[in-house]
């Protein structure tokens, strides 16, 4: 991983999918802010700019220092950063009539350009701007325009440095990841050796120079995440690793002793700790979304502790951290206000006298799941839904008691199995139900009811920091609601949320 891409944060949107597209072509990257990114840029083959919500003209506009780069590294800025560039380089940057948002076409390309090599004339782009680039510096060169946008891209002459308006990385733009290989491959020659095997080797020889002999105790969940992080300890510190798995009252129906059950077959080092009725006891009577994840958390940690405690000389926590997580802790604008109080990054107490190893922080949640498929992982297990760390805890909407629990579970298995049996799971990112706290009437047989209503929620996502409904065909619908209300006592109504994030977020709390 010593060949890397920098990306630098201006806070864009879209900066995550600039490193997934650069991670496509088999090519490490690494996202800093902008204001905060290393001193020792040695290890670094090219640094792309990326977008950003701000206008270069406004006085709180970020303001990269580049002159350790500059010149020095091929550079290519996008969007934002091309008008940074433009604007203080001697060129114009003015806002547009009209806001430039959503798609257009190049219309022109300047010939014999290696970074257009194999992108067709016309080639859809996405623009996502309201200011736009009026003069370019006088040492800077025209390579594309769209209708209108007539400096669409351009590059500075006597460096390697390219500036576009529009952005490579969205699905969108129909040749982005080409203009990105050129550019990464092409211009920059920067290796393209970033492969799941080469990290798997890469990553156990670094584990077994970190950790030696030392033990490591890790919390398992069942999730693909933390398998895959203990698969790879395993690989390198053997019998050394002990995964502690925690049912906190809130899994899925009989999932403790299923994940127990498939971890078996593993060689993993696994105890599982039954401790649902202490969870299930300190949640009592508790109804605000951030009390419930806080008490998890702080049980959890109790519980993990005193296990941690029957265990001789452990040395070292692992977990499951992957690089979204990372980079929403150190993002441009400070901690994101959405991390949640489980997030992974941060949060143990002082007493927990254990250092740190995180094996997956650096990858993406797809590039997990092909690292997992290296280690020859249960396809099974590495297709299973993200769920959430508090458990259906925040699925439970107001107070939690052990009935509202069954019913959810119940709720829940009927509609997941369902998903499988129809062939619809693996077209999913993530589903669940949610217990609503309203009682709705309804009649069966000839009787009036008065009782719970659940809703369903299903959607596509490629990392879940967007995501859509999905479109589950009516008859699925039927079925599952039919089987729902006629199997899970105390529910008659379902209905199905669709809302997409953003606005909505994934869970209901």
């Amino acid at each position: 991983m010593q060949h890397n891409v920098l990306i630098l944060d201006f806070g864009s949107q879209y900066t995550q999918l600039i490193a997934r597209r650069v991670r496509e072509l088999n090519i490490f990257c690494e996202i800093f802010p902008y204001n905060h990114f290393p001193s020792d840029l040695s290890a670094y083959k090219a640094v792309i700019l990326g977008g950003s919500p701000f206008s270069v003209r406004a006085e709180d506009a970020p303001h990269p220092d580049l002159s350790q780069i500059r010149g020095k590294l091929p550079m290519l800025a996008v969007c934002y950063g091309a008008q940074y560039l433009a604007h203080f380089s001697g060129g114009e940057v003015a806002a547009s009539n009209t806001r430039e948002y959503g798609r257009a076409n190049l219309s022109y390309i300047k010939d014999n350009e290696v970074f257009f090599d194999g992108v067709s004339e016309n080639s859809q782009v996405w623009m996502s701007h309201s200011d736009s680039i009026k003069a370019l510096p006088a040492n800077a060169v025209k390579l594309a325009s769209t209708h209108d946008v007539e400096f669409a891209a351009y590059k500075i002459e006597g460096e390697t440095t390219y500036g576009i308006q529009y952005h490579p990385e969205v699905f969108h733009s129909t040749d982005g990841s080409k203009m990105l290989e050129n550019f990464l491959v092409k211009i920059a020659e920067v290796p393209q050796n970033f492969t799941p095997g080469a990290f798997v080797e890469e990553m156990v020889a670094e584990l077994k120079e970190k950790l030696g002999n030392d033990k490591v105790v890790l919390g398992l969940s069942g999730g693909v995440d933390s398998t895959v992080a203990a698969v790879l300890l395993n690989k390198a510190i053997g019998q050394n690793l002990y995964c502690i798995f925690v049912n906190n009252g809130l899994l899925r129906k009989n999932e403790f002793q299923n994940v127990l059950d498939q971890y078996k077959g593993m060689g993993l080092n696994v105890k599982g700790v039954d401790a649902g009725d202490r969870f299930l006891g300190e949640l009592a009577g508790i109804s605000d979304p951030e009390t419930k994840r806080k008490t998890i958390g702080r049980v959890f940690i109790e519980v993990f502790d005193d296990e941690s405690h029957l265990l001789e000389d452990v040395k070292w926590l692992a977990q499951g951290t992957i690089y979204p997580d990372v980079i929403e802790s150190v993002s441009v604008k400070g901690p994101s206000a959405t991390i949640k109080s489980h997030h992974n990054v941060g949060g143990l107490p002082d007493y927990m006298k254990l250092k740190i190893v995180e094996p997956l922080r650096m990858l993406f949640k797809d590039e997990v799941r092909r690292v997992g498929a290296t280690l020859g992982i249960d396809p099974e297990l590495l297709g299973r839904h993200p769920f959430p760390g508090p458990g259906l805890s925040i699925r439970i909407l107001g107070d939690i008691t052990p009935e509202k629990v069954q019913i959810l579970q119940d709720v829940d298995s009927v509609f997941i199995e369902g998903l499988k049996s129809w062939g619809l799971y693996d077209k999913v990112w993530q589903a669940g139900a949610i217990l609503l706290p309203v009682n709705s009437v309804g009649v069966m047989g000839d009787e009036r009811t008065y009782e719970k209503v659940v809703a369903l929620r299903a959607v596509e996502s490629t990392d879940g920091m967007t995501a859509d409904w999905v479109h589950l065909p009516y008859d699925f619908l039927m079925k599952v609601s039919n089987d729902i209300i006629n199997k899970v006592k105390g529910v008659n109504r379902v209905v199905y949320d669709i809302s997409s994030k953003p606005p909505a977020t994934i869970e209901w709390e």
